[in-house]
């Protein structure tokens, strides 16, 4: 085992991806929407949306966060990935995941 590798009861994603600022308004309300689906399926699952406050080329950066008081394990994060495939009309590239570890 990794000494320095966190167990997964410690690990919160942090997703980014540009999208049309005129898109905006779609994509809050099918993030709203796909957050509430995975708080129904994980009620201690906690998220948020985040946006960049200045535009480049016409796009916009989301965030959204993922935060579980047990973590983020990869039967969770696989739920995470698979219900965002719902957003992908608005997308302006990939999703990238960071995965920060809880000191």
């Amino acid at each position: 085992m990794n000494p320095t590798a966190a167990p997964s009861n410690r690990r919160a994603l942090f997703v980014y991806y540009r999208i049309d600022a005129n898109a905006l308004g779609a994509v809050l309300q099918a993030v709203r929407q796909m957050h509430d689906a995975l708080v129904a399926g994980s009620p201690a699952l906690q998220t948020t949306a985040w946006r960049r406050p200045d535009l480049r080329e016409g796009e916009l950066t989301v965030m959204e966060t993922y935060l579980h008081p047990d973590g983020i394990d990869a039967a969770l994060e696989r739920r995470i990935e698979q219900a965002a495939q719902a957003l992908s009309p608005w997308l302006r590239g990939d999703r990238h995941t960071e995965v920060f570890e809880r000191l």
